[in-house]
Protein backbone atom coordinates (compact mmCIF):
# COMPACT_ATOMS: atom_id res chain seq x y z
CA UNK A 1 0.00 0.00 0.00
CA UNK A 2 1.19 3.41 -0.80
CA UNK A 3 -0.39 6.47 0.66
CA UNK A 4 0.56 9.97 -1.25
CA UNK A 5 -0.40 12.65 1.22
CA UNK A 6 -1.59 16.15 0.69
CA UNK A 7 0.30 17.67 3.48
CA UNK A 8 -1.59 20.85 4.11
CA UNK A 9 -4.66 19.80 3.55
CA UNK A 10 -4.04 16.98 6.39
CA UNK A 11 -2.91 19.81 8.63
CA UNK A 12 -5.24 22.38 7.96
CA UNK A 13 -7.91 19.83 9.23
CA UNK A 14 -7.02 20.65 12.64
CA UNK A 15 -7.07 24.62 13.64
CA UNK A 16 -4.51 24.64 16.17
CA UNK A 17 -2.34 27.65 15.26
CA UNK A 18 -0.34 25.74 12.05
CA UNK A 19 -0.25 28.70 10.08
CA UNK A 20 2.17 30.62 12.70
CA UNK A 21 4.64 28.18 12.17
CA UNK A 22 4.19 26.11 8.96
CA UNK A 23 7.84 24.57 9.17
CA UNK A 24 6.64 23.08 12.81
CA UNK A 25 3.48 21.79 11.68
CA UNK A 26 5.15 19.94 8.95
CA UNK A 27 7.52 18.71 10.99
CA UNK A 28 4.92 17.22 13.18
CA UNK A 29 2.57 15.65 10.17
CA UNK A 30 6.15 13.94 9.42
CA UNK A 31 6.72 12.32 12.89
CA UNK A 32 3.14 10.97 13.07
CA UNK A 33 3.14 9.18 9.58
CA UNK A 34 6.60 7.46 10.63
CA UNK A 35 4.67 6.05 13.10
CA UNK A 36 1.97 5.02 11.08
CA UNK A 37 3.79 4.30 7.98
CA UNK A 38 5.21 0.96 10.41
CA UNK A 39 1.53 -0.36 9.96
CA UNK A 40 0.04 0.56 6.36
CA UNK A 41 2.82 0.86 4.14
CA UNK A 42 4.62 3.28 2.10
CA UNK A 43 3.67 7.13 2.88
CA UNK A 44 4.50 10.32 0.26
CA UNK A 45 3.97 13.48 1.80
CA UNK A 46 3.97 16.25 -0.32
CA UNK A 47 3.81 19.99 0.15
CA UNK A 48 3.59 23.34 -1.40
CA UNK A 49 6.58 25.45 -1.73
CA UNK A 50 10.03 24.90 -0.45
CA UNK A 51 11.95 22.72 2.48
CA UNK A 52 12.99 24.33 5.19
CA UNK A 53 16.53 23.59 7.01
CA UNK A 54 16.89 19.64 7.63
CA UNK A 55 12.97 18.72 6.39
CA UNK A 56 14.04 16.40 3.77
CA UNK A 57 16.90 14.70 5.84
CA UNK A 58 14.80 14.41 8.86
CA UNK A 59 11.70 12.81 6.44
CA UNK A 60 14.45 10.24 5.46
CA UNK A 61 15.91 9.11 8.58
CA UNK A 62 11.92 8.98 9.97
CA UNK A 63 10.99 6.90 6.51
CA UNK A 64 9.00 8.84 5.16
CA UNK A 65 8.69 10.28 1.37
CA UNK A 66 8.51 13.96 1.52
CA UNK A 67 8.58 15.89 -1.72
CA UNK A 68 8.14 19.80 -2.24
CA UNK A 69 6.70 21.61 -4.67
CA UNK A 70 7.30 25.37 -5.05
CA UNK A 71 5.22 27.14 -7.60
CA UNK A 72 2.09 28.50 -6.27
CA UNK A 73 -0.50 27.57 -3.85
CA UNK A 74 -1.60 24.64 -6.01
CA UNK A 75 1.78 23.01 -6.69
CA UNK A 76 1.60 20.12 -4.71
CA UNK A 77 -1.79 19.37 -7.01
CA UNK A 78 0.09 19.80 -9.61
CA UNK A 79 2.82 17.44 -8.25
CA UNK A 80 0.70 14.79 -6.69
CA UNK A 81 -1.14 14.30 -10.45
CA UNK A 82 2.73 14.17 -11.50
CA UNK A 83 3.21 11.28 -9.08
CA UNK A 84 0.16 9.49 -9.75
CA UNK A 85 0.89 9.48 -13.39
CA UNK A 86 4.02 8.25 -13.30
CA UNK A 87 3.03 5.11 -11.44
CA UNK A 88 3.16 1.87 -12.80
CA UNK A 89 0.14 0.38 -11.35
CA UNK A 90 2.13 -2.53 -9.48
CA UNK A 91 1.46 -0.89 -6.03
CA UNK A 92 -1.86 -0.43 -4.66
CA UNK A 93 -2.36 3.87 -4.01
CA UNK A 94 -4.38 5.93 -1.98
CA UNK A 95 -3.94 9.54 -2.25
CA UNK A 96 -5.16 11.61 0.85
CA UNK A 97 -6.90 15.24 0.29
CA UNK A 98 -10.07 17.23 0.17
CA UNK A 99 -9.53 18.99 -2.10
CA UNK A 100 -12.15 18.81 -4.68
CA UNK A 101 -10.28 19.98 -7.53
CA UNK A 102 -7.27 17.74 -6.95
CA UNK A 103 -9.84 15.05 -6.35
CA UNK A 104 -11.69 15.83 -10.09
CA UNK A 105 -8.35 15.74 -11.83
CA UNK A 106 -7.60 12.47 -10.05
CA UNK A 107 -10.52 10.42 -11.69
CA UNK A 108 -8.73 9.79 -14.62
CA UNK A 109 -6.87 7.70 -12.82
CA UNK A 110 -9.12 5.14 -11.09
CA UNK A 111 -7.52 4.74 -8.28
CA UNK A 112 -8.96 5.70 -4.49
CA UNK A 113 -9.09 8.83 -2.41
CA UNK A 114 -9.15 8.65 1.34
CA UNK A 115 -10.45 12.31 2.81
CA UNK A 116 -8.03 14.28 4.63
CA UNK A 117 -10.48 13.88 7.84
CA UNK A 118 -10.45 10.19 7.69
CA UNK A 119 -6.90 9.78 7.13
CA UNK A 120 -6.44 12.56 10.27
CA UNK A 121 -8.68 10.24 12.34
CA UNK A 122 -6.30 7.27 11.35
CA UNK A 123 -3.57 9.23 12.19
CA UNK A 124 -4.54 10.20 15.76
CA UNK A 125 -5.94 6.28 16.44
CA UNK A 126 -1.79 5.26 15.91
CA UNK A 127 -0.77 7.95 18.92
Amino acid sequence: MHFIVDGMNVIGTRPDGWWRDRAAARRRLVDQLAVLEASVGRITVVFDGRAGAGELDRAGLAGVGIAFAPGGPNAADDAIVEMVSDLDGSEDTTVVTSDRGLIERLRAFELKVESAKAFRSRLDATA
